[in-house]
């Protein structure tokens, strides 16, 4: 069977400005996509300025690479890139009235035996940036009735999020929490997935914070999405062990297709924060991101 198919040309940008120098830094990044269904990494590189040396890190599972960069001496300033070709081809999932329902959904992910890295039971319960709600669980679970079909209903409360939060950069912070951001009714693509995360969370289904990007410029005739500038966040829905895992785009509206690159999977943004790490010094740092995602002729 053949599937769309997209190639892209992938940069992304980090710079750092510190306000004064700093002697040592150590960062952990994860920005190289791991393997996954529906796309194939061509290649993928990464570099500093200054130049820094990059090993490997354990992950500590297969739902994200992990790799260390160290820089001795003193900067003020450190640019990080990362480039990857990568090839997407995924169809829009089909969204079934014989889908299984939210209620044999939570049943069948209690009763599980799967012990992989991407078991349902991993993506049951509360995690460190994502706790069960009242008020999201049940704004939430208006869409989430016990005997819809779940991807119907996920579909449903992926277009509510869309429709009645607004895409606002300064509404939030990266560690604000989703309870504020929902009581807001404003974010970014990071606060509308675990405000989603939460709330199917609550109705017993298990549901993994994605990690990636969507394409920079859109087909002709379509709109831009948001979120094409940075790093973008989505939800992963278990949806039976028939239909696995489908990705749900609150900030958009739409499913995971061909326009999404997946480069890390987890619990919460926690999990797979593109760059994270420590460095030696005192003052102010200013961080700004560049992400390009174009598509190139196959």
């Amino acid at each position: 069977m053949n599937l769309p198919s997209m190639r892209y040309q992938l940069r992304h940008l980090t710079h750092f400005a510190y306000e004064r120098p700093v002697s040592f830094a150590r960062c952990n990044l994860r920005l190289k996509p791991i393997d996954w269904e529906g796309q194939t990494l061509l290649s993928h590189s990464l570099s500093s300025e200054p130049d820094g040396v990059f090993t490997p890190a354990p992950a500590g599972n297969s739902l994200v690479n992990v790799t260390r960069l160290v820089l001795g001496g003193a900067i003020n300033k450190l640019d990080i890139v990362s480039n990857a070709e990568i090839a997407v081809f995924r169809r829009v999932p089909e969204v079934r009235a014989d889908d299984l329902t939210v209620a044999q959904i939570g049943t069948s992910a209690r009763a599980s035996n799967d012990v992989s890295d991407m078991s349902p039971a991993n993506f049951l319960f509360p995690s460190p940036l994502i706790a069960h709600d009242r008020a999201m669980g049940e704004w939430c679970g208006q869409w989430l009735k016990a005997d819809r079909p779940l991807t119907q209903a996920a579909l449903d409360l992926t277009l509510a999020i869309q429709r009645d939060f607004t895409f606002d950069p300064d509404a939030t912070r990266t560690e604000t929490l989703p309870a504020e951001a929902f009581a807001k009714r404003a974010g970014v693509c990071q606060d509308f997935a675990q405000i989603m995360i939460s709330g199917l969370r609550s109705a017993g289904i298990p549901a993994a914070y994605a990690s990636g990007y969507i394409r920079t410029i859109p087909p002709p005739g379509k709109e831009r999405l948001q979120g094409a500038d940075a790093m973008h966040g989505w939800v992963l829905v278990w949806c039976g062990t028939e239909r696995g895992w489908i990705g749900f785009d609150p900030t958009n509206g739409i499913l995971m297709a061909s326009d999404h690159i997946l480069v890390a999977v987890g619990r919460d943004y926690l999990d797979i924060a593109p760059i994270d790490g420590i460095f030696t010094g005192y003052g102010a740092q200013k961080i700004r991101v560049d992400v390009d995602v174009i598509p190139i002729a196959g």
